[in-house]
């Protein structure tokens, strides 16, 4: 059996995919590593080709948190890792392919969510 790609399966938001960041400038993160999909599931049921992600990195620093998410390892994520908030990348759906390795829980995506808007500097009314 093949491995599940992108091309050819749905991403669904708050699942982790492996992504090919490269090329990438400057503090930005590259290589081929695992992704957290953020963007809404209405975008991607209608076609689109680009999917919103944040990267994740096995490279754990607890003081990063609250920007930086903890996940552990579970399913096909071998390492524990730390969702970086502050890195948003828009992403061709063709540079997404083997997954979903897990998928983040409710409590883990509402974390993420709340990092995500103060990043952005969204404050809730």
């Amino acid at each position: 059996m093949s491995p599940l790609t992108a091309e050819r399966v749905p991403v669904r938001r708050g699942e982790v995919w492996i992504a090919n960041l490269n090329p990438n400038r400057g503090q930005e993160i590259g290589k081929v590593r695992p992704v957290l999909v953020v963007q809404g599931d209405w975008l991607t049921q209608a076609q689109e080709r680009t999917v919103v992600v944040l990267p994740l990195t096995s490279d754990v620093r607890p003081a990063a948190e609250p920007i930086r998410v903890g996940i552990p390892a579970r399913g096909r994520l071998r390492a524990d890792s730390q969702v970086v908030v502050e890195q948003p990348r828009t992403l061709d759906r063709a540079r997404i392919s083997t997954g979903p390795l897990t998928e983040l829980t409710a409590a883990e995506m509402r974390r993420v969510e709340e990092s995500l808007l103060e990043v952005l500097g969204v404050v809730p009314d």
